[in-house]
């Protein structure tokens, strides 16, 4: 991967693409870093919105994707999120809306409608967030008010809120700007890169929080130098899951077109293992994620039956786990079925002149092709699943050791399953992106 870069870095015109990148990037921390007006966390411990605890919410959720900005209170608190739920909604929208569907299939025109569509639908979940965001703020008490310390009324509190929400907006508009000038001018994948950075920037923190637990001896040297090993296998394991596919042999039949013929060539049908991504992650966590976000706005007893249904949905319950496990399955599949139509890629075959080695042209290789996908969509799922629920897993069997042995937490690895599939993958596609763009470059024509 660095050997792409040093030879990239070669070539002038990705040099200077490169850098252009890497500019955005830093624009985007420098954001990142800028305070929204009328928002005051100095009562906060650490100026913190978000404190460390073993719940899994929506805002930790939101907090991790925007590289701690959101639990800072600054103007990209919202980060990309608002462009990658209306990407995931406009996505199932085209195949559930026929419109849609039919726009996606007129090439280059119906992709720049569709483009469109999802820019405007990014600009109303950004105002919803937003909205939702200020509202946050103001439970919180984490806004300025008058001269006596009482929060604003009537005008100012309309004033303050309009000015917060506008400036989250435009924040969220600016990333989603951003990412697109990465795409035109830059090496590309420019969303993924601007989520790539905001995860990033959450590293310097685990290392600390890693040493800190080393730091106090005793049994937590051991986790946390299995919790560093682990994470390095963790990498490895994403990346031969990633490239892992499975190839369903194709044989096209030989054709007499004019007095040439054509055909008579063996292929192959590849389905990579982990076909639906990080996806399934993510809509599994963000609905684990949504009874202790509202556990977050509502006082609860203890002990009440309340509090025992929003127990169930903290990571250190063992029903979590187990819930997170079959939401996986469930979405792997949803999303294979949204992403592969076994009927049309039979079609497919038939119109081209291929067919499967052994198997009959029409139903029957459908159905083949259905079970084939069946089960890579069960092992790839299963794999997510591993990678999902080690961290959890790891920190719930070190807490157990910890307590046994007279200490109050365990080792928690902060870098959860989600982080490090997105990490992984937003760098192998941008080696690949990388590594095309050279190979364009240096490809010899007819004429040399």
């Amino acid at each position: 991967m660095f050997q792409t870069f040093i030879n990239a870095w070669k070539i002038a015109d990705l040099r200077k693409k490169m850098l252009f990148t890497a500019l955005i990037v830093l624009l985007f921390r420098i954001g990142s870093a800028i305070p929204v007006p009328f928002v005051d966390l100095a009562g906060f411990e650490g100026g913190r919105l978000l404190s460390e605890t073993g719940n899994a919410t929506f805002l930790d959720y939101i907090n991790m994707i925007s590289g701690n900005a959101f639990t800072y209170g600054t103007i990209f608190a919202m980060s990309i999120t608002p462009y990658i739920n209306s990407s995931i909604i406009i996505q199932l929208l085209t195949v559930a809306i026929p419109a849609l569907e039919r726009l996606s299939k007129e090439g280059e025109e119906g992709r720049k409608k569709i483009a469109a569509i999802t820019r405007y639908t990014t600009v109303g979940l950004a105002v919803l967030q937003s909205t939702a965001y200020y509202f946050f703020l103001r439970s919180q008490s984490a806004l300025t008010g008058d001269a006596n310390g009482n929060a604003l009324t009537g005008f100012a509190m309309v004033f303050q809120a309009i000015t917060i929400i506008v400036i989250l907006v435009a924040g969220s508009c600016l990333i989603m700007w951003m990412g697109e000038q990465v795409n035109d001018k830059g090496i590309g994948n420019g969303i993924s890169i601007i989520l790539f950075a905001g995860i990033v920037a959450r590293i310097p923190t685990i290392i600390t929080s890693l040493y800190q637990q080393y730091d106090q001896g005793g049994c937590y040297i051991p986790m946390v130098i299995i919790a560093a090993l682990s994470l390095l296998l963790m990498i490895v394991f994403i990346v031969w899951m990633d490239n892992a596919e499975r190839r369903i042999p194709v044989q096209y039949a030989k054709r007499v077109v004019g007095r040439k013929m054509y055909g008579g060539q063996s292929s192959h049908i590849p389905i990579k293992v982990n076909m639906s991504g990080v996806l399934p992650v993510i809509f599994a966590s963000s609905i684990l994620s949504l009874p202790s976000t509202v556990e977050m706005f509502v006082n609860v007893k203890e002990g009440s039956g309340w509090a025992k249904f929003f127990k169930v949905f903290t990571t250190e319950h063992w029903a979590y786990a187990i819930i997170y496990f079959v939401l996986i399955i469930f979405f792997a599949y949803f999303y294979s079925s949204i992403q592969y139509n076994p009927i049309e890629m039979a079609n497919n075959l038939v119109k081209n002149g291929g067919i499967i080695p052994g198997i009959r042209s029409g139903r029957p290789t459908s159905d083949y092709i259905a079970q084939v996908l069946s089960k890579i969509t069960l092992l790839g799922a299963l794999l997510l699943s591993v990678v999902a629920l080690f961290p959890i897993l790891y920190s719930q069997i070190t807490t157990a050791i910890a307590q046994a042995l007279g200490h109050t937490n365990g080792v928690s690895i902060s870098l959860g399953g989600t982080s490090i599939i997105i990490l992984v993958g937003v760098a192998l596609e941008t080696v690949q992106q990388l590594e095309s763009q050279m190979m364009m470059r240096h490809y010899k024509g007819f004429l040399d």
